[in-house]
């Protein structure tokens, strides 16, 4: 079975490889030291430093596996292509909410890099699968759980 790939723009991208680097580089090294000064305090067995910085290093570890896996199945999305006639992955879109008459500006993104509490909606969200391929001026009705939604598409920019 071939791994999905996770899409990405390239500021995304470029977070992800920081924080991987991060990790190898000096996370390692950090948690290395504390371990090494756990176990000079002699008793491993009732030695809380020593179980936190295991776990530690066992999180560590986790996660340079998992950034490690998004990157190797990462596809890169050059917003400077982007085409602004319609919304894709790596525009950014300002809609208009019918129901509460408040604008609201989102980046689309891939999976991996959503995060709406920094405006950025993944592509396979209700929302983001919605507006993906509309037009400015395109009036877009959602279904969500908490009922149908309607949205006016009011600009289409790149996100940069």
């Amino acid at each position: 079975m071939e791994e999905k790939k996770n899409i990405l723009t390239y500021e995304g991208l470029k977070a992800y490889e920081d924080e991987l680097h991060d990790l190898k580089v000096v996370k390692r090294k950090e948690v290395a030291q504390k371990i090494k000064e756990a176990r000079e305090q002699g008793d491993l067995s009732e030695n809380a430093e020593y179980d936190a910085a295991k776990d530690e290093q066992r999180d560590i570890e986790a996660r340079i596996e998992e950034l490690e896996k998004i990157l190797k199945n990462a596809e890169v999305v050059v917003e400077e292509e982007v085409d602004l006639e319609k919304i894709s992955i790596g525009c950014r879109v300002k809609i208009l909410d019918l129901e509460y008459n408040e604008e609201l500006v989102y980046k689309i993104v891939g999976s991996t890099e959503a995060n709406s509490l920094k405006g950025k909606i993944s592509n396979e969200s209700p929302v983001g699968r919605a507006l993906i391929g509309s037009k400015v001026g395109d009036v877009i009705k959602v279904e969500t759980q908490a009922g149908e939604l309607s949205y006016k598409v009011l600009d289409i920019d790149r996100s940069n």
